[in-house]
């Protein structure tokens, strides 16, 4: 059964289940405290804005973003493909990223995918549709199921922040890589999804408490906008935090395709 991440309701059920699976988590919500349910628009701008973000820093990938969607009203994957490229390289799209959109526009046109309807698929499946794309990776395929479907078993293995809170939460030796993090998250399937944004809270609360910015490469630090929705959160309370492990300063989070 596939399930959703569509309220905060299902979010905080979604967490209790986790729990159950793995209790080790339980420690690790507390320390985190209150989170909230993140969600963006989906088809093909939510793809496209994510798309957008492979391989940048949060504050280039929305400047980007916000030129892309500003440049084209309404935003249409037949406009897009239709555009001159040297246009789009003005918007700081890379000659890669032009491609990516381009061919993603098409197989949108053709039929090819659904991006709406791969969201009632099971994960992996959904996940393999996805990256059969031009220009979609692991990490993009998992970032728009779960923040644009809101499917609660996807889970960005190759997102680095995901990486670092897991060491952490989990006392490992070193940061596990993708392939590493996918086996441990073996263990929280159906809710994966949850686990994700479980430890996007707690790396947060970790990199508050050394004094450093967050550099995680989901949160777009942008006004709202018609292309760009995001729920409306609720206000959270923050719970004590227990104290955890230091982690060194880096400059930032990069994301990854």
């Amino acid at each position: 059964m596939t399930h959703f991440l569509h309220t905060q309701g299902d979010l905080e059920a979604g967490l209790v289940e986790l729990i159950k699976l793995d209790p080790r988590l339980a420690a690790i919500a507390e320390a985190a405290g209150a989170f909230n349910l993140r969600r963006r628009e989906g088809g093909y701008a939510g793809l496209c804005a994510i798309v957008c973000g492979q391989q940048l820093s949060v504050a280039s990938a929305a400047a980007i973003r916000e030129r892309l969607f500003a440049a084209f009203e309404p935003f249409h994957h037949d406009a897009v493909r239709g555009a001159r490229s040297d246009k789009l390289k003005r918007l700081g799209l890379s000659n890669a990223k032009i491609k990516s959109i381009k061919e993603i526009g098409k197989a949108v046109s053709t039929g090819a995918i659904d991006l709406t309807a791969v969201g009632e698929m099971d994960a992996d499946a959904a996940h393999a549709l996805l990256t059969g794309l031009h220009g979609v990776g692991p990490w993009t395929a998992d970032i728009y199921l779960l923040f644009c479907l809101g499917h609660a078993d996807a889970f960005p293995a190759g997102d680095l922040a995901v990486q670092e809170a897991a060491r952490i939460a989990l006392n490992l030796r070193k940061r596990p890589d993708a392939k590493a993090l996918t086996k441990i998250a073996e263990a929280w399937r159906p809710w994966r999804g949850v686990a994700a944004h479980l430890m996007w809270a707690y790396y947060h609360v970790v990199k508050k408490r050394e004094g450093v910015g967050v550099g995680t490469s989901t949160k777009p630090k942008v006004s709202a906008r018609k292309h760009w929705p995001q729920i409306k959160k609720t206000k959270a309370v923050k719970k004590p935090v227990k104290a955890v492990k230091k982690v060194g300063k880096r400059k930032g989070v990069r994301r990854a395709n």
